[in-house]
């Protein structure tokens, strides 16, 4: 006959107590929620044709300082993150994850965050990027589900980021497509970073965060129409002028709309005066109507943020 081990003096020996119905139920839906995202990300990754994974490995992490250092076109000796550091962070219980062409090719996009307060709570996504040789084929969608489905298996619920808010392709991505929630706009976040991208100017972002749980999520936001907002009565607070410079208009309305440039990569490059301007506008617009509790509630691909003030604003 084989024995369980001694027994507690006076424990009962009968069944334990059930589990309450609705933690039942809480786990029956963190379950699902986990299912849901982890076939979003395996279908992202394939509609991508790349392999995602976590890595961990001192010759992959060096790989993907290597990647990030060409996205961002940095300085010599410089970089969005060492190695090293990428290492120590996994080695902590951290997320980098690379994506593979195919099954296993060449590196072409990486991602990496760490937790933040509450413990292990939340996320927070440093840095995204992928090489030209990856780009228009999803690979920042399978990246970013990858780390929903990463992130929800340990007990996030909860990931933030921040993006440069005069990007307008990202803005449409994370807003549109993710379905992240601005909450802050911080002037100047990382101070001068003197890389191909953001140049020496500075460093404005938007800090979202992505419910990973709830109803928001990817595909969740209904497309915006700025045009049919405005026909609505929406008020331009503010917009680009003729010769392409921001004008500022009225902010008085209960729905605002924000413009920023197509394409401020190209506008920095070919018209640095007029890409500076921008920054500015920007902040006092869109930064202000956030610091008076308005709330960012979609993008136009057009380039436009739909703003809301609150009822009692």
């Amino acid at each position: 006959m084989t024995g369980h081990g001694p027994r507690t003096p006076g424990a009962a020996s009968g069944p334990s107590p059930s589990v309450p119905a609705e933690a039942e139920r809480t786990t029956a839906e963190a379950l699902r929620t986990l299912a849901e995202a982890e076939h979003a990300a395996a279908e992202a990754a394939r509609d991508a044709k790349v392999t995602v994974r976590e890595l961990t490995e001192v010759a992959d992490l060096a790989a993907v300082s290597r990647l990030l250092r060409s996205v961002w076109r940095s300085e010599p000796g410089n970089g969005p993150v060492p190695s090293e550091l990428l290492r120590a962070m996994t080695v902590a219980g951290n997320y980098v994850s690379g994506a593979f062409d195919g099954d296993g090719g060449e590196l072409l996009g990486a991602c990496f965050g760490f937790f933040g307060a509450p413990a292990h709570g939340s996320l927070h996504s440093h840095i995204t990027g992928v090489l030209p040789a990856g780009l228009g084929r999803g690979l920042g969608l399978a990246l970013k589900l990858h780390q929903r489905a990463w992130s929800l298996r340990r007990g996030a619920d909860t990931i933030s980021w921040t993006f440069d808010p005069l990007v307008c392709r990202n803005a449409h991505f994370n807003l549109a497509k993710l379905g992240a929630r601005p909450v802050r706009y911080v002037p100047d976040f990382y101070g001068p970073l003197h890389d191909g991208i953001n140049g020496a100017g500075a460093t404005d972002r938007l800090l979202v965060d992505w419910d990973l749980t709830g109803a928001a999520g990817p595909g969740s936001r209904a497309p915006v129409d700025a045009a049919a907002l405005r026909a609505g009565g929406a008020v331009p607070a503010l917009s680009a002028g003729a010769d392409g410079r921001p004008v500022t208009g009225a902010d008085d309305g209960p729905v605002l709309l924000v413009a920023v440039p197509p394409d401020i990569e190209e506008l920095r490059r070919t018209d640095p005066e007029l890409g500076r301007a921008w920054r500015p506008a920007v902040r006092e617009v869109l930064g202000g109507l956030m610091a008076e509790g308005a709330e960012v509630t979609g993008f136009d691909r057009a380039g436009w943020y739909v703003v809301e003030r609150k009822r009692d604003s």
